[in-house]
């Protein structure tokens, strides 16, 4: 008789269920409720976070790195802007652009995960919303930012991205730009994004249009704020 075991990832009882009888922790139906109070909770404390910009990148961004210095520049200059600055909460490039937002008196949120290997919610985030579950925080994501950042980051800063390109180009949201901070970095997918997704027609060139890939912080603000501009017309147009 096989010995009953608990799952030790979400989806090992649905996967190793027919090899062994795996003890399951919630019903699906609590599983749903779990992840409707994630929604509820993460809607009640943004509902007031405006404008804000969602800020992506690696939490393996060490604290001595130039790239970590860039990022709070960033934090900084987006929080004298006048904007909240929402990142996932943790070490790393999102550290820094909650360091740079608070340095600049400007609201530093921080959107945190349970991960296996989990980090304590870094020191500048002023407000912290806790998730289980990786969609619900990036409805977060999405939902209260005018714009989405990315600093070089893997596969979380990827998936982040990507998510936010797929929304735009099948029109779930309109007119927020994706802005790509570091041409080294960056430069490489987005010319491979040309050479083969455009090329060969699994994305039309003007997908790519909406991503701007820079250097200049600067820049990136302003882009930021003149989508910021625009949405709040349309707001009360």
């Amino acid at each position: 008789m096989t010995t009953p075991k608990h799952p030790l990832t979400p989806d090992e009882e649905v996967i190793r269920a027919q090899e062994m009888r795996v003890v399951s922790e919630l019903t699906d139906e609590q599983r749903v409720l779990r992840m409707a109070d994630e929604l509820r909770r993460g809607f009640a404390a943004l509902t007031n976070v405006s404008p804000a910009v969602s800020v992506f990148g690696s939490a393996r961004t060490a604290i001595d790195h130039p790239e970590y210095r860039r990022s709070a520049e960033l934090g900084r200059k987006l929080g004298e802007a006048g904007l909240a600055v929402i990142t996932g909460g943790g070490p790393g490039a999102m550290e820094a652009a909650n360091k740079g937002a608070r340095e600049a008196n400007a609201l530093s949120v921080g959107l945190t995960i349970d991960l296996p290997a989990e980090e304590r919610v870094n020191r500048y985030v002023d407000l912290e919303v806790h998730f289980h579950y990786f969609f619900c925080r990036k409805v977060m994501f999405v939902r209260y930012a005018s714009a989405y950042l990315a600093l070089p980051g893997g596969f979380g800063t990827l998936d982040e991205l990507f998510e936010c390109l797929t929304l735009i180009q099948t029109q779930k949201i309109r007119d927020f730009p994706v802005i790509l901070i570091g041409v080294e970095h960056w430069g490489g997918l987005v010319n491979w994004m040309r050479d083969e997704l455009v090329r060969y027609h699994r994305i039309s060139p003007e997908d790519l249009d909406r991503i701007l890939l820079t250097d200049d912080l600067d820049e990136a603000v302003e882009r930021v704020l003149a989508a910021v501009a625009r949405q709040q017309i349309a707001d009360t147009g």
